[in-house]
């Protein structure tokens, strides 16, 4: 593979590892549906779940509760082109999140992170040259509950 077209393709994966998380905190979370094949997938395996097809990720995002406040910081993301319309990527991710927001202006009292963990994905390059997630395989060795506003002085 050429390189300029190695480097198109580890740049295309990464602007969807961060474009994901952008779309949960920031945009509307059942649009990360977008991002998959039509038979993508997202699992849990330690939480027990599996959602595939994007018609279920889009069903599985947009129930995320609407006063929930969220951000993801996303690190060491590693792309790795496996071949001309194949990748795989490891990244890491920290959650801070809340349910109960007001969608208030006013910060909130930063605690610990809910969630810090990492992702395992597998890419795939469409006809048109338009690079989609077709599995993502959530890791999470550390969490816990999410509190909820009213709990936080």
């Amino acid at each position: 593979m050429d390189p300029i077209d190695r480097l198109l393709a580890e740049r295309a994966c990464e602007h969807l590892i961060i474009g994901f998380v952008h779309r949960l905190d920031l945009g509307e979370p059942g649009s990360v549906a977008e991002l998959f094949t039509e038979d993508g997938s997202w699992e849990w395996p330690a939480g027990d779940r599996l959602v595939k097809g994007r018609n279920a990720l889009r069903r599985y995002f947009a129930s995320r509760p609407a006063d929930r406040l969220s951000r993801r910081l996303m690190s060491n993301i590693l792309v790795t082109v496996t071949s001309p319309d194949t990748a795989t990527a490891t990244s890491y991710f920290t959650t801070y999140r809340i349910d109960g927001h007001d969608g208030g202006t006013t910060p909130v009292p930063s605690g610990p992170p809910v969630q810090v963990g990492h992702y395992e994905d597998v890419f795939h390059r469409c006809p048109d040259g338009t690079w989609l997630l077709s599995a993502r395989v959530l890791h999470l060795p550390f969490g816990g509950p999410t509190p909820h506003a009213s709990s936080i002085a």
